[in-house]
C-alpha cells in the first residue's frame, strides 16, 4: 500500500509518496505537483489521491506480472490499497463482503484477474441468488464491490476492460419497511418504560434519529434553557478483521444529518431522570463506575456506553415480550415520518426533521405518503366527475 502527504517547499505543493518494494524496504518518493500553496490544497489533494493510486497500479504489476495475478489476490490487495481512503465503517463493510461473501466463492476456481469473465461474474450472482438465497438487493452490494475493484484494475491497466459492466444485475427488491400507527407507538412506548431502550425508541420514534445518532448524543448538545438539542456527533459499529470496532466521529452522516431539534416536555423530563440516575449510579458505584462515557447521554448502570449493536438485539426481544407487530429498529424513523405527515407535515419539512440531504431522498424513500394527498386532490374534484 502506498501512503501519501503534501508538503510545503519554497511556495509549492509537493507530493511524498511512501512505500515498500519489492524487498519490503521502505522507501519515499517526492514528486513536485506544480502548484502554489495559497489557494490549491483541494487540486494537490486530489492530485496526491491520484499519484497514490497510480502508484500503487504501478507496484502491484512490478511484484506480479499481471498475467499471473488471481482474481481473489487481486480482491485482497485492493482491500488493502483503499483502506486508508474510505471511512473505516465503509473498509469494515467493503472487507466482509469481500473477505466472506466474494473470496470463498471464487478461491478454488482459481480463475486469473486477466481471464475473469463477465460470465464468471454472472455465474457468481446466480450461485447468490438460488445457493445462498440471498435478496437482489444484497447481490447488487456485491455487485458494487466486484464492479469498484474492477474498475481500478482498468484504470491502472492490469485489465483491458471491466468485465463487470457487461454482467446483468438482479432487478433491485422495492423496499417496503414496517411502520408503526399512533395506537401502536403509543403501546410500544408503554412497554419500553423504564427499560434501557426507553430513550432509544423515543429518540427514534418521535425524533426519527439514526441509531448513530441516539448512540452519539452527548451531554454538551442539549440545552435546557432554550430547549433544544443538536445532533452533531455519531458513534457506529463495524466488523473488521472478524472483530467488532466502535467508530466515532465528530460529525453526522451528511452535512444536512447535523440539525437542531426541540425539547418537547416530556423528553426533557426523561432527560432529568437519565441525569439524575446517572449521577446516583457514579455515587454509588464508586471507582467502579466507569468514566470514559460521562459526556455520552446513553450510558447503562455502570456508566458504560450503550452499544449501537445492543439497540439492534434488545428492540425485537422487547417487541416479541410485549406481543407488538415485529419491525426493524430503523423502522422507527419510517414511522416518524409517516407521523409527522398524517399531521399535516410537508415533506419539505419532514426532510429537515430527519436530516436528509435533499427531498428528492425523502420522497423516494416516503413515497406511500403522497397517497393520501394523491385521495385528497381525487376527492377535490370529483364533483366534476361525469355521473352515468
Amino acid at each position: 500500500m502506498v501512503a501519501g502527504h503534501l508538503r510545503e517547499q519554497n511556495g509549492y505543493y509537493q507530493m511524498i509518496l511512501s512505500f515498500k518494494d519489492s524487498n519490503g524496504k521502505r522507501k519515499t518518493k517526492s514528486i513536485s505537483t506544480g502548484l502554489p500553496v495559497k489557494g490549491n490544497k483541494r487540486k494537490a489533494e486530489k492530485m496526491l489521491d491520484e499519484a497514490r493510486k497510480s502508484y500503487e497500479g504501478d507496484l502491484l504489476k512490478a511484484e506480479k506480472p499481471t498475467e499471473s495475478i488471481l482474481f481473489t489476490d487481486f480482491m485482497r490487495e485492493w482491500l488493502g490499497m483503499i483502506k486508508s481512503s474510505v471511512e473505516m465503517s465503509t473498509y469494515g463493510s467493503y472487507s466482509f463482503i469481500v473477505e466472506k461473501r466474494i473470496i470463498p466463492y471464487f478461491e478454488d476456481k482459481n480463475i486469473l484477474l486477466t481471464e475473469l469473465t463477465p460470465t464468471d461474474i454472472q455465474r457468481y450472482y446466480t450461485h447468490c441468488l438460488l445457493a445462498e438465497h440471498v435478496s437482489a438487493n444484497t447481490v447488487i452490494h456485491r455487485h458494487a464491490n466486484i464492479h469498484k475493484a474492477l474498475k481500478y484494475a482498468f484504470k491502472v491497466g492490469l485489465i483491458p476492460y471491466n468485465p463487470a459492466d457487461r454482467v446483468e444485475r438482479p432487478r433491485k427488491n422495492s423496499f417496503s419497511s414496517g411502520v408503526y400507527g399512533d395506537k401502536e407507538l403509543e403501546d410500544l412506548f408503554a412497554a419500553a418504560k423504564g427499560t434501557k431502550l426507553e430513550l432509544a425508541i423515543i429518540l427514534g420514534a418521535f425524533y426519527g434519529l439514526r441509531r448513530s445518532e441516539i448512540v452519539g448524543l452527548k451531554w454538551d448538545a442539549i440545552d435546557f434553557e432554550k430547549k433544544r438539542f443538536s445532533i452533531q456527533y455519531t458513534v457506529t459499529e463495524t466488523n473488521i478483521g472478524g472483530k467488532q470496532t466502535i467508530v466515532e466521529k465528530e460529525r453526522t452522516k451528511t452535512k444536512s444529518s447535523r440539525r437542531t431539534l426541540p425539547i418537547v416536555e416530556p423528553f426533557e423530563r426523561l432527560l432529568v431522570e437519565l441525569r439524575a440516575s446517572q449521577d446516583r449510579n457514579r455515587k454509588v458505584c464508586g471507582k467502579s463506575y466507569c468514566t470514559d462515557y460521562l459526556d455520552f447521554v446513553y450510558v447503562d448502570e455502570l456508566g458504560r456506553r450503550i452499544k449501537p449493536g445492543y439497540i439492534t438485539m434488545a428492540f425485537p426481544k422487547l417487541l416479541a415480550k410485549s406481543g407488538l407487530k415485529r419491525i426493524r429498529f430503523h423502522d422507527l424513523r419510517h414511522s416518524c415520518a409517516s407521523l409527522l405527515y398524517a399531521h399535516g407535515v410537508s415533506l419539505k419539512d419532514i426532510q429537515e426533521w430527519l436530516g436528509h440531504s435533499t427531498i428528492s431522498t425523502t420522497a423516494n424513500i416516503y413515497t406511500h405518503l403522497d397517497y393520501s394527498s394523491k385521495e385528497a386532490s381525487a376527492n377535490a374534484i370529483l364533483d366534476v366527475f361525469p355521473t352515468r
